[in-house]
């Protein structure tokens, strides 16, 4: 897709989801940019209705269905975040619909869904797993699938921040963003790189499920096993064939790994200095730019936080030290 037909599409999103999104502030962050004398912004998404930028896509896929394909009934899978979104437009559209989540998913998470009154079925540990047999119930019941990540509607929907970002900051030299399966960095860095090649990204991963990472440095998505993270809605596989791989390594520049008490100390940084509780997932643009935050000095730099999402047990265990 050209450049151009890739910003115009992006532009139509962006007017179709405008009634169920807010745009959401950026804050100057001075104490990060003191160190390397960066201008570093935090665009904070978790703010963002349902909690985090999920639910950008999800309204754009959901508003794209025709009448037949929401009266089929709607089927999902996430780890938290995407289902939140979904079980929120559906209640919006008056659609029914089955979210399926992994049986390890945290408490906070599913108390948030229960608010809806939407169907929730559990399956499996591993977030990818969860997604192909939810996937598979979909095709076997004739029901609509929902994605989290591999569908340009969900990608376009994601893209909307990087739009939003070129029309809050005057100047931005990179961004960093969490990956998973790819939707959000498919979808911004696509949209940065086709107004300005310029602009750097940066894909940040926990070391304990670095699949996106593995995959493009392998050059074909991988299998892999993931283990605990407090970046949780980051964990899992992605799904084989997705074009969310490919978006990857064409506009990704680069990744950075991070540890979990890198991703504790990012969360409590928040928290000092923000005055703002974010789930793990939302920490990991914070901790990779922390960790290699000597290459961008002089640079106008973005750190997008995702969600908010975290359970009680998991704050409790990392005020403590306990992770």
């Amino acid at each position: 897709m050209k450049n151009s037909d890739f910003i115009t599409k992006i532009n139509e999103t962006a007017e179709r989801i405008r009634d169920h999104i807010i745009m959401t502030p950026v804050e100057n962050s001075p104490s990060l940019s003191k160190n390397e004398n960066c201008h570093v912004f935090l665009k904070m998404e978790h703010l963002q209705n349902t909690g985090s930028f999920k639910i950008r896509g999800v309204a754009n896929m959901i508003l794209s269905l025709s009448e037949a394909e929401k009266k089929r009934g709607i089927i999902s899978a996430s780890s938290g975040n995407h289902a939140a979104a979904v079980a929120h437009m559906l209640q919006k559209t008056d659609t029914k619909g089955t979210i399926f989540l992994p049986e390890n998913a945290s408490d906070a998470k599913i108390t948030a869904l229960r608010v809806y009154g939407v169907e929730l079925k559990f399956f499996g540990t591993d977030v990818g797993d969860t997604e192909m047999f939810a996937r598979k119930t979909a095709q076997k019941e004739n029901k609509t699938f929902i994605p989290p990540y591999n569908h340009p509607h969900i990608i376009a929907g994601q893209a909307t921040v990087g739009k939003e970002l070129l029309q809050q900051i005057a100047s931005i030299d990179v961004v960093f963003l969490p990956v998973v399966g790819g939707g959000l960095a498919s979808g911004v860095a696509g949209y940065l790189k086709s107004v300005n090649k310029e602009i750097e990204v940066i894909g940040c991963q926990p070391q304990n499920s670095a699949v996106m990472y593995e995959s493009v440095k392998a050059g074909r998505i991988v299998t892999m096993d993931s283990t605990a993270t407090l970046a949780d809605g980051t964990a899992g596989g992605i799904e084989k064939d997705s074009i969310t791989f490919e978006y990857g390594r064409q506009f990704v520049d680069d990744f950075v790994l991070v540890s979990e008490e890198e991703i504790r100390a990012a969360i409590l940084w928040m928290l000092e200095n923000h005055f703002t509780l974010i789930e793990g997932a939302g920490a990991l643009s914070l901790a990779s730019y922390v960790k290699v935050r000597s290459r961008y000095k002089n640079k106008n730099v973005v750190l997008i936080v995702t969600g908010k999402k975290i359970s009680l047990n998991t704050l409790k265990k990392i005020l403590c030290n306990d992770v």
